[in-house]
């Protein structure tokens, strides 16, 4: 029976898609996480050790959560047993943890239990494991796609170790396939098969650091690839496999900075049309999602700034949405955000404001805090120094305003902050020119 049962494990995993057939067997053929995994990491030394304590990996699909527990799996003297949250029961975990009760108590030997899709349990379900995990009749290894911190029973994350999982990549990627490809047992290296450096650039875009992606689509090229010799895969198989037409885009050359160009002035010129077509292009070349929300909260604060400040907290909406749930999802508040961003009111004050200031500090004399507004907390030097007489608090005053110098002599006559008249800045403009009326020119130019 046992040679039965070999030849049919054999079989099911021959019929495995090659991502399955390419999970690293070793820390040495495991590819990426270098912070985790690399040599002398807190982590790769544990499993060396064999000295695993309960840990949840936390990252997007095709980063290594699965291929990481095989590795563990395979390095460890302890019992394995997997668990599908989407699948699993209960009853099923009663059963495990049972096994590994008596496996620890009648032989000395440890449990280690593999929960993939861990976020999926119900609160019940993950009670049931708490005191087992807390005993350590099981050690837990849970792989998640959701920030454990909100979809993880707290106890339970409180007793793991919590570790995240990056995007691979591209050079990561480009390793992978380039193994698969030379692989001809778990690979493809029987096909002889060749992606011209277009398609293979293609291929790591596409992926954008999911190496589950990459190999699917690449099994997918290579049979559907013609037949001869050497079967050669161009741009026009990836676009077959992935029903997706290659875009022109380098997310390391031109084309990535020449779209984010587009795109932030197509914001800034306040054509909404033009900043979500510029956004679409990005998103579906395998553009990094997170670049391109830093680069909307740095325009909502640059170019929008005071006239509509909830373009700012528009813009850092969309980029925690962009954390919070990823692709595809987070498109949505994306272009929520680009759309508010172009069609706000625009302002570089607060820009030429630094500007000036900066060129202040850096040119003119650096003259003494003027005594009035120098710390008068300590009584002391308030009684002996003067520090803080003749300091007017404002909210004594009415509209909690009230004129007085709070420069230096030197600069006491320079305007930094020039606010317009768009959007909410008009409003600041005005209150500004009443409070300082013959005291400061705002809106002199």
């Amino acid at each position: 029976m046992a040679l039965f049962d070999q030849e049919d494990a054999s079989r099911r995993a021959a019929a495995s898609p090659l991502a399955a057939r390419m999970r690293p067997r070793s820390l040495d053929e495991f590819v990426g996480q270098h912070d985790l995994v690399g040599p002398g990491r807190l982590l790769r030394r544990a499993i060396e050790r064999d000295e695993l304590s309960s840990l949840i990996l936390y990252g997007p699909p095709g980063t290594g959560k699965t291929s990481l527990a095989h590795v563990i799996a395979a390095a460890t003297k302890a019992v394995v047993e997997r668990v599908n949250a989407v699948t699993a029961g209960v009853a099923d975990l009663k059963q495990v943890i049972a096994r590994a009760a008596d496996r620890r108590r009648f032989h000395g030997q440890r449990t280690i239990l593999f929960i993939d899709e861990i976020h999926r349990f119900n609160k019940a379900q993950q009670d049931v494991l708490l005191p087992h995990v807390e005993e350590g009749t099981v050690v837990l290894i849970g792989a998640t796609t959701e920030n454990p911190f909100f979809e993880v029973n707290a106890t339970l994350v409180s007793r793991s170790r919590v570790y995240r999982l990056e995007p691979l990549t591209d050079d990561d990627i480009r390793t992978i396939i380039a193994r698969a490809l030379a692989d001809p047992e778990r690979g493809l290296g029987r096909f002889s098969a060749q992606l011209d450096e277009e398609a293979l650039a293609h291929l790591v875009t596409l992926s954008s650091g999911d190496a589950r992606t990459a190999l699917n689509t690449l099994e997918l090229a290579v049979l559907g690839a013609p037949e001869g010799e050497v079967r050669r895969v161009t741009v026009r198989t990836i676009e077959e496999a992935t029903q997706r037409r290659a875009l022109r885009y380098d997310r390391a050359g031109d084309a990535h900075y020449d779209h984010i160009s587009a795109f932030i002035k197509s914001m800034r010129g306040s054509d909404p049309d033009a900043a979500v077509y510029w956004l679409m292009r990005m998103l579906e070349a395998g553009e990094d999602p997170r670049f391109i929300a830093r680069r909307m909260v740095v325009h909502a604060a640059e170019d929008v700034g005071m006239a509509d400040p909830m373009a700012l907290l528009v813009a850092t909406a969309a980029a925690h949405a962009v954390e919070f749930v990823g692709l595809p999802e987070a498109q949505i508040p994306m272009t929520e955000a680009a759309i508010y961003i172009a069609t706000a009111p625009k302002s570089n004050a607060v820009v030429r404001a630094i500007g000036a200031a900066r060129r202040a500090v850096a040119e003119e004399r650096a003259d003494p805090v003027p005594p009035h507004l120098r710390d008068s907390s300590h009584p002391q030097a308030a009684r002996q120094l003067g520090y803080g007489a003749g300091y007017k608090y404002a909210h004594d005053f009415p509209e909690g305003f009230v004129p007085q110098q709070y420069v230096p002599d030197n600069v006491k006559d320079r305007i930094y902050y020039e606010p317009t008249e768009h959007g909410f800045e008009a409003e600041i403009r005005e209150r500004l020119r009443r409070w300082w009326a013959g005291i400061k020119r705002y809106g002199g130019r």
